[in-house]
């Protein structure tokens, strides 16, 4: 007996994994190295396209709250990503290839899974079977997944750039982060006043952007996660710095005072010798990002390794095709897990694969697929995208909104959160109980 995955990205793995500890084999198919998509560099696994970070770490927060679940499941990625940390003030981000060399050694070494490097161009009916392919899903596979649970959607999602350390110009930037959360030295905080401000935006609402090759670009999507900031830019000179680059909850030590607007860094690997630019999605053209971004004060003499992209993201229509067991309604023996689902984000995806991967072992094995409880951050996602009662369909993130509504809900915003995340590691604890044999 076996299960197939396919795809070894975040889901794919964790989907993998769950499924080979429980004693049952995997044939885990993934189209690198022969094939890449045009955000993927390396030929490792768990590969992470748009940042280093995996949000925040308070369990008080939506992000934290979901991580924590996945701890309780046994995680994977959670492992490789404690073996792996950078600092990040509250959030857990990692070195990236440092994150995904273990991933692949982990799938690599375990002997219940079977890597077979191919391309999967047709959805195989030889056994139960996990799709976890991700947001650049091959043409192919679109094509027969189309055929199979309805039309997909496209929509674009966007990478930031990343420059060295060592070309920062600190005279000009301040290490903190932000209302002192985490280590002093965390992020690279790049300020600016008001007229240095006016002129970066200026520049950037008017630089020209690149072409969106190889893509359906008749009626783009850009999801507001990964919104490139020269489109968010469009929306009001002020926008930023309610956003990417608002100054709250810092000071720069040279002043004593709050920057008119700062542009925060983050490190991008353990040695701290790289640093991406936080929430600078981008889509602008290489040489524009280069003059465009130079022109932030600390970054005059940046050296950029790796500029923005953007890439296309496809996702099927979730609440007409799945169950919250993230099994197609029309074929038990077939599961989708990831961002093709219409979950949006790394832990997201990895959750949704910790969850289809459990199901597609108890389906082999005859067993009722479980469904989490929606007190829970993993159940509430998997109830959001399996709604029939959504009707403009749209990728969700982890956030409180989308659980149950709390009874004598707090005014005070992190105790709300603190009540959030109480109720549902309870109803965790409790579900995992009364099905010990998760």
């Amino acid at each position: 007996m076996y299960i197939n995955v396919i795809g070894a990205g975040l889901a794919g793995c964790e989907a993998a994994m769950q499924i080979a500890k429980r004693g049952v084999k995997v044939r885990l198919y993934e189209m690198k190295p022969a094939k890449k998509t045009p955000a993927h560099h390396t030929d490792y696994f768990g590969e992470l396209v748009c940042s280093n970070s995996l949000k925040a770490m308070r369990i008080e927060s939506a992000a934290g709250l979901l991580k924590e679940e996945m701890r309780r499941l046994d995680s994977f990625l959670i492992k490789c990503a404690d073996k792996c940390r950078v600092p990040a003030g509250g959030a857990l981000a990692v070195d990236r290839d440092i994150f995904s060399k273990l991933v692949t050694e982990g799938i690599k070494s375990n002997p219940n899974i079977e890597v077979i490097s191919q391309e999967v161009v047709q959805i195989p009916d030889d056994t139960i079977t996990v799709i976890a392919t991700g947001p650049l899903t091959s043409e192919p596979l679109s094509k027969a997944v189309r055929k199979s649970v309805g039309d997909a959607l496209s929509f674009f999602d966007a990478a930031a750039p990343i420059v060295t350390a060592e070309s920062v110009d600190m005279d000009y930037a301040f290490c903190a982060s932000r209302y002192e959360r985490g280590g002093e030295d965390d992020y690279i905080n790049c300020p600016m006043n008001k007229e240095e401000y006016e002129i970066f935006y200026q520049a950037l609402v008017g630089a020209e952007r690149a072409p969106l090759h190889d893509f359906d670009v008749s009626n783009p999507k850009v999801y507001e996660g990964c919104m490139p900031v020269e489109v968010l830019a469009q929306r009001g000179e002020g926008t930023l710095r309610f956003g990417p680059m608002k100054p709250v909850g810092l000071v720069n030590p040279r002043t004593g005072h709050r920057p008119w607007a700062v542009l925060q860094m983050r490190k991008e690997n353990s040695a701290g010798t790289m640093y991406n630019l936080v929430g600078f999605q981008t889509n602008l053209k290489f040489h524009e990002q280069k003059r465009v971004f130079s022109l932030i004060p600390a970054l005059h003499n940046a050296e950029f390794v790796r500029y923005g992209v953007m890439h296309r993201n496809t996702f099927i229509c979730s609440p007409k095709v799945l169950d919250a067991d993230y099994s197609v309604k029309e074929n038990k023996e077939l599961f989708f897990a990831g961002q093709i689902t219409g979950v949006e984000g790394y832990m997201e995806s990895a959750c949704s694969g910790i969850v289809a991967g459990i199901n597609a072992y108890r389906t082999l094995m005859n067993m009722d697929t479980l469904v989490f409880p929606t007190e829970t951050m993993i159940g509430a996602l998997s109830g959001y995208i399996s709604d029939p009662t959504v009707s403009k369909f749209q990728p969700m993130g982890a956030n409180f909104g989308v659980l149950p509504e709390l009874e004598n809900r707090p005014r005070d915003k992190k105790e709300r959160g603190a009540k959030y995340s109480q109720r549902a590691l309870l109803a965790l604890d409790k579900f995992l109980v009364d099905n010990s044999e998760v």
